[in-house]
Order: structure tokens, then sequence, then C-alpha cells
């Protein structure tokens, strides 16, 4: 009779979750990297790059709650509280860089956003390979030029004998030459049109990928139905690239408060800063040439809570544009 409920014991299962189950899993691990152990190892550098300056920095982040300067460390600067956001709360400098921040990204996002995906479109449905390779060309080149190049062309070309001027004048749009760029008000529309002028071309890449994987005989089927090129457009390709569409927008939405501070570094100057001081640049500003770092780095954790707030939100909305499926 024992030697029955011995064997009976021995013959149950082990419950999910056991030492065993844990084993077994481990082994199947080490398993699948012996497999692939030349691809897999390829992983590893990029592990230790995330590690070293993404996770072990998060430490640094004490100092939004310290009082902490030069002369200490993070262990010796003594605590505060919640003393530095509540001076953020009531810093009438930081919420205009707050305005100005959201003004520029909401006018990249309602442009920005639309002029890559009409390019695309343009560029796919150009018909002549050589010319569509130049417009390809033509439209990526801004990208690989730095701010610093760019941004001197936009400071020469903006002055008064620049050729914006020029051609202005000679239009008659305005009656004397005057320095678009010390002119506060005109600053916002300067940072996004250049923004776009750089970018547009190289944020076509994902969707002309996209563009490419779509079945031609959709078009053909559609062409026999009498279907324009527009109606194509808005019933075929525009469907296919839905997904890329809303990936891009959750990051673009997300990026809402991370305004490029390259490029403000260079376009901004003290006759536009009311309107071209945006929370990167003040948070520069703040901690590099004032040495405020415990009061920067409050400004930055309270821009990367709220950067996650309206990632989660924003993909919580695609999600729901997409029938309940995430793209993240």
């Amino acid at each position: 009779m024992s030697h029955l409920i011995t064997a009976t014991h021995k013959q149950q299962p082990h419950q999910p979750g056991s030492k065993p189950r844990l084993t077994q899993r481990f082994k199947a691990f080490w398993a699948d990297y012996a497999r692939q152990w030349e691809i897999q190892s390829m992983v590893i550098p990029g592990i230790i790059f995330m590690i070293v300056f993404c996770y072990i920095p998060i430490y640094g982040l004490t100092i939004a709650f310290k009082n902490y300067t030069v002369i200490d460390t993070l262990s010796t600067a003594p605590w505060v509280g919640l003393d530095n956001f509540r001076i953020i709360l009531s810093d009438k400098y930081f919420w205009d860089a707050v305005v100005n921040t959201l003004g520029i990204s909401f006018l990249k996002l309602g442009i920005g956003f639309v002029i890559p995906i009409i390019l695309a479109i343009m560029i796919y449905e150009l018909n002549s390979g050589r010319f569509k390779k130049f417009v390809q060309t033509v439209s990526y080149l801004p990208h690989f030029l730095s701010w610093i190049v760019l941004g001197g062309m936009l400071i020469t070309w903006f002055s008064t004998t620049g050729l914006f001027n020029e051609l202005l004048v000679s239009l008659g749009i305005i009656s004397k030459p005057q320095n678009i760029l010390l002119d506060a008000g005109k600053y916002w529309w300067i940072a996004t049109l250049s923004d776009i002028w750089k970018e547009a071309g190289w944020g076509t890449i994902l969707y002309l990928a996209i563009m490419s994987k779509i079945d031609p005989t959709y078009y053909e089927a559609a062409k026999i139905d009498g279907a324009s090129r527009l109606r194509q457009i808005w019933n075929i390709t525009l469907p296919n690239m839905k997904s890329i569409i809303s990936l891009n927008l959750i990051l673009t939405v997300s990026g809402l408060l991370g305004s490029n501070l390259d490029q403000t570094l260079v376009l901004m100057n003290s006759q536009n800063r009311e309107k071209a001081e945006v929370i990167n640049s003040y948070v520069y500003r703040m901690g590099m040439s004032q040495g405020d770092f415990s009061y920067a780095t409050a400004v930055g954790l309270g821009v990367s809570i709220v950067s996650v707030i309206l990632l989660v939100t924003a993909n919580k909305i695609t999600s729901k544009l997409n029938d309940n499926q995430s793209v993240l």
C-alpha cells in the first residue's frame, strides 16, 4: 500500500512556477542561445550601453530632491524634498518656456507630421525612376547637415542684406529690409518651417518602405473599377500606412515637451529670446550656465514624467482608432 502511495506521489505533475519548471526554462533559454550565439552576442554591447548610459545615471535623479552644488557629491548633498518643484511652479520664466515649447511643438505636429506623408505619397506616385531618385536625394540632404551649418545659412538668409529680404523687397511685400530673426513674433514659424525643411525628406523613408510592400494587384483592381489616383491613395495607400502613421503619431505626441535644443541654441538671440526659449534650452541655461543643477534636474524629471503620460495616452487613443490593437 505504501508503495502505491509513493508511486502516485511521484507521478503528480509539478505545479506551475516550481523549481523544476524554472530549471527547464533556464535550460531552454541557454539551448536557444547556444544555437544562435553569434546573433545573440551582437545584442550584448547594446545591453551594456543601455545599462551604463541609461540605467546607472537614473541614480542622478536624486539631485532633483537635494540642494546640490559643485562642491557636493550625490551622497553628501542635503535633502530638500519637493522644494525645487515648488520653485518650478512659481517660476515665470519656466512657464514662458513651456508656452513656447508647446506653441512650436503643436505647429510642428500640425504641419510637420502631415508633410512627410504627403511628400512620400508624391514620391511614390512618380513614374520616372531617375527623377524619383533625384527628389529623394534632394529631400534627404538637409537631414545630414548639422544645425550649426543650417543655422548659419538661415542667419545669413534672414539678415537685412540676405536672400529673403532681397526677395521680399523685389516683390514689394516689404518696403525696407529687416532682420527677420530679430523679430520675436516670427520665431515660432521660423523654427517650425526650418525644422520641416530639414527633416521632412528623412521622415518619408518609413512611409516609402511601407508603400513598397503594398500588393500592386490592389491598384490594378481599383483601376479596373474606374478608381482615380486620389481614390486609390485614399482607399489603398493610406489604410496600408495606418500602423506606421499611428506609431509616428505616438512618438511625436510623446515628444511635445522636447523641442530641438540644437536648433534653439543656434537661432535664439537676445531679441527673440522671449519666444525662442524652450524647456530644453531653459534647463541647459539653468544647469550649465548658472550652475543650478538641482533645479535643472527637477525640471527635466518633471518633463520626463509628463512625456511618459503623453506616450501612454497617445498609445491608448491610437489603439482605439486601430480596433484596440496597439502599435507599440
